[in-house]
């Protein structure tokens, strides 16, 4: 019965997810829709070659690794500090209702997200104008180049650092209360607690999303950054997702953006397969043993 219960999720991820791979030999042909795979002639490394031969892929490169950086800096521990927060509140009421209130903008979507962050943050915005009206200022910053990598970070961590904060909520429920009652007579405060004993039982946990974070750290968020590429320009916003967007879908040069796709992929999956095996030799289980 649990086998049968399965069929669904595995139909789902072999139609959408497997059964999808088998369209990367577009990377090695001169692709035409109207040809289709079997026709289409092969170039064999050709789309590869004119790819890293091309300014504007080392430009989107160099933004995602930029931003990848940040997130990994500031987005990624946003949900542990959340977590340990609404962990610490006594109240029960308290604590549902801060859950409840954090988690709600993750269920808003990016194009509400960024309009949001325009009434606020923008031009004519409510900060903006009060900042301005007292001396202040800070001209439009949905518009500034310089600090878009910021910009995206605070947005994605208002909008899903409460859902995120789930899993490590989960993973210090598991965590024996005995242990910080002793923690306590002992003499500990609130921060030795924390440190000796909630964040090591959540390490696994974390180490965990850390590593799968790293096999994703090519991937910064297509819709967010397509809905604000205009404002910022394409030097500080061109990442590989919207880079395969425009050169594939846009420009129809399908064979150089699915190359760009599929080393993404290749980069991704080499860099989830050395981070488990560091933490293997840290002791930690990883994602696989």
């Amino acid at each position: 019965m649990l086998l049968f219960l399965c069929i669904p999720g595995v139909l789902y991820f072999a139609v959408f997810f497997y059964l999808p791979l088998a369209g990367n030999v577009i990377a090695f042909q001169d692709y035409q829709p109207y040809l289709g795979f079997k026709n289409s002639p092969m170039v064999g490394w050709a789309n590869f070659q004119a790819l890293v031969q091309e300014p504007e892929f080392w430009t989107a490169v160099w933004n995602t690794i930029e931003i990848s950086a940040v997130q990994l800096m500031l987005y990624f521990p946003a949900p542990i500090a959340l977590a340990l927060f609404l962990n610490s509140l006594i109240s029960t009421k308290t604590r549902r209702l801060m859950q409840t209130i954090v988690y709600l903008p993750h269920f808003l979507s990016w194009v509400v997200v960024v309009g949001m962050f325009q009434q606020v943050l923008g031009g004519a915005g409510t900060v903006t104008s009060f900042l301005n009206d007292h001396g202040v200022g800070v001209g439009n910053v949905m518009n500034n180049p310089d600090t878009f990598f910021l910009l995206i970070t605070s947005q994605a961590i208002w909008k899903d650092a409460g859902w995120g904060a789930i899993i490590f909520l989960a993973a210090m429920a598991n965590i024996d209360n005995s242990l910080y009652e002793s923690a306590a007579m002992d003499g500990a405060n609130w921060w030795r607690r924390i440190w000796h004993i909630t964040l090591p039982g959540i390490r696994p946990v974390i180490i965990m999303l850390l590593i799968l974070r790293l096999g994703d750290i090519l991937t910064v968020g297509f819709e967010q950054i397509l809905l604000q590429r205009d404002n910022v320009g394409q030097e500080a916003s061109e990442v590989l997702d919207t880079y395969v967007y425009f050169h594939g879908v846009v420009d129809g040069d399908w064979g150089m953006s699915t190359a760009a796709g599929l080393m993404k992929g290749v980069i991704g999956f080499v860099l989830i397969y050395l981070a488990n095996k560091v933490a293997h030799r840290l002791g930690e289980q990883g994602v696989y043993r």
